[in-house]
């Protein structure tokens, strides 16, 4: 099996040697499969991905027990910025409906295997740091609009 990562193999090698590559992950817990012209993916032992979603959930219960205890969030909120540097640009109450937001993001993630939710919430969030962080665009964009802006370009 060639790889250019301890734990990768190329498809090639899975379609070669499956037995030896499924023993691999067997020990590893898992290994990433590089495909030349696809996007890489994992062979992961089920036990183990089990175990990852039920960590998972167990993390998103007790951040969703510690809101319920207490709405303010303020443990979490302190927490915020160690993990989301860019956090320092939003308001408190921006921050507080961040916090809330990636927490029930989290929860549908482990309950319900909707990983993308999180993502959004992060990069949603990250973008208005992002534009807060510049005065001049900040500014731009709080101005009223008029007018047709004309037809949208939707690209496939």
């Amino acid at each position: 099996m060639s790889t250019s990562h301890a734990d990768a193999v190329t498809f090639s090698d899975l379609s070669r040697n499956p037995r030896a590559v499924a023993e691999r992950a067997s020990r590893l817990g898992r290994v990433r499969v590089t495909h030349r012209d696809a996007p890489d993916f994992y062979l992961t032992a089920a036990d183990r991905e089990e175990e990852r979603d039920r960590t998972l959930a167990t993390a998103s219960r007790l951040f969703l027990a510690l809101i319920k205890h207490d709405p303010t969030a303020r443990a979490l909120v302190i927490a915020m910025p160690e993990v989301f540097p860019w956090v320092r640009h939003l308001s408190s109450d921006e921050l507080r409906s961040f916090t809330l937001e990636l927490v029930e993001a989290l929860s549908d993630a482990a309950e319900l295997d909707v990983d993308a939710t999180t993502h959004e919430v992060i990069a949603g969030w990250r973008a208005t740091a992002r534009i807060k962080a510049d005065p001049e665009r900040y500014a731009e964009a709080r101005r009223p609009t008029s007018g047709d802006f004309g037809p949208v370009q939707v690209s496939a």
